[in-house]
């Protein structure tokens, strides 16, 4: 790998930007300073410094982050809070970016990347990867509903694919519901499109799953943290 590219991975600045870096003797390899960019560098094997700071070599990075209300799924905005602006400056990079969308106003589960291809493989429909919500809802869900939901339903002219509801609480006095779905696709605002479908209201919802992987309950809301080997292959693996 070129030097100028290590370093451009690994956040110190664009590929223009570590050039300069470079030529100005900042950047060691195996203790010797070097001025090429385009030195070849084994990032298993070869110490590189910068201003004399080791570093180790990441190429992909992988975070969960609870996602509060109020702050929307997306990289940069010029006026609304986004899900990056919750990194902080030593775990941000430009390169980050989150898989899939909440709403603004829904919490929850969400996974922060720069690897595109696990992205994917978690988003398509064709993967099938679960995605489980915890909603709140006016109305009184019902069996009738139930069974709507898993033989799949219309959506603006569009079928959704099945999914299953679960009603873990009703209050008939005040007219409420608590549920849980499970989608197998991302359609656009689909847990409250499909709810209000069969004539209720959600008024929270929060991601409390994607894959084989639940969001920790010791995770506070807004915060975030790396995932573990063993967390990343329960998400990448499909639930049994």
């Amino acid at each position: 790998m070129r030097l100028d590219k290590f370093l451009a991975d690994m956040g110190y600045g664009s590929r223009k930007e570590v050039k300069g870096y470079i030529k100005k003797g900042r950047v060691t390899v195996n203790d010797n300073i070097v001025k090429s960019d385009k030195t070849q560098v084994d990032e298993q094997t070869d110490q590189v410094c910068f201003d004399q700071e080791p570093i180790q070599y990441q190429r992909w990075y992988y975070y969960l982050l609870h996602k509060p209300a109020g702050v929307i799924s997306a990289t940069v905005d010029s006026y609304e809070e986004t899900v990056l602006d919750l990194f902080t400056e030593e775990d941000f990079r430009e390169d980050l970016f989150p898989v899939g969308r909440l709403d603004k106003d829904t919490e929850g589960f969400l996974l922060i990347t720069n690897d595109g291809v696990l992205a994917h493989q978690l988003l398509s429909p064709k993967k099938h990867v679960e995605k489980e919500y915890y909603a709140q809802v006016e109305g009184i869900m019902t069996e009738a509903d139930q069974s709507v939901f898993e033989k799949g339903l219309q959506l603006d002219g569009e079928w959704t694919l099945p999914a299953q509801l679960m009603i873990t609480n009703t209050n008939q006095i005040e007219g409420t519901s608590e549920i849980q779905l499970i989608l197998h696709e991302g359609k656009f605002h689909q847990v409250k499109r499909m709810v209000q479908a069969v004539g209720k209201e959600v008024r929270y919802l929060k991601r409390i799953r994607m894959g084989g992987l639940s969001l920790p309950a010791d995770l506070p809301v807004g915060s975030y943290r790396p995932l573990t080997t063993d967390e990343l292959a329960l998400l990448a693996k499909p639930k049994e």
